[in-house]
């Protein structure tokens, strides 16, 4: 279970091509293409009883917005931006080179079944992602920090 040893969950989102990290260890670029299947890879720890929802979105959502003095984000609250994702925690999913959607075109989770799939998300109160494809053009509103 965890510990609270850790403040925040974060991913290095870094979509690189697989012949860029194919390269020697010292020259290939680190980080890797992760944001798309971060939650479904912490929902299989949920699923496990490694951690609960709660945990989740306090570690996800609620400690990076307090960690970083980030205003009007991470909450679900009267006169925040609505940055949410809603899942189905029971709807299986394989991972597969057609349903990636990184421009780099891979994952390192493919092939990986998840029990739980990101069906909607909003970004600042629009959505932009449902049910596998972009919704939108537009872009989130910019970040504002209370410093």
């Amino acid at each position: 279970m965890l510990n609270d040893h850790i403040d925040v969950i974060a991913t290095d989102h870094a979509p690189h091509t697989i012949e860029e990290k194919e390269q020697a260890y010292a020259t290939a670029p680190s980080g890797g293409p992760l944001v798309q299947h971060a939650l479904p890879a912490l929902l299989e720890m949920y699923h496990h009883g490694k951690i609960s929802l709660c945990k989740i979105v306090e570690k996800t959502a609620h400690n990076v917005a307090i960690s970083f003095d980030i205003k009007e984000r991470g909450f679900i609250r009267e006169g925040y931006w609505a940055d949410l994702v809603l899942v189905n925690l029971n709807d299986p999913f394989k991972v597969t080179r057609q349903n990636v959607l990184y421009k780099c075109g891979w994952s390192p989770f493919e092939d990986q079944t998840f029990q739980s799939e990101v069906v909607h998300t909003f970004i600042s109160g629009k959505l932009a992602y449902s049910n596998g494809k972009f919704t939108t053009n537009e872009t989130g509103k910019r970040l504002e920090f209370n410093r």
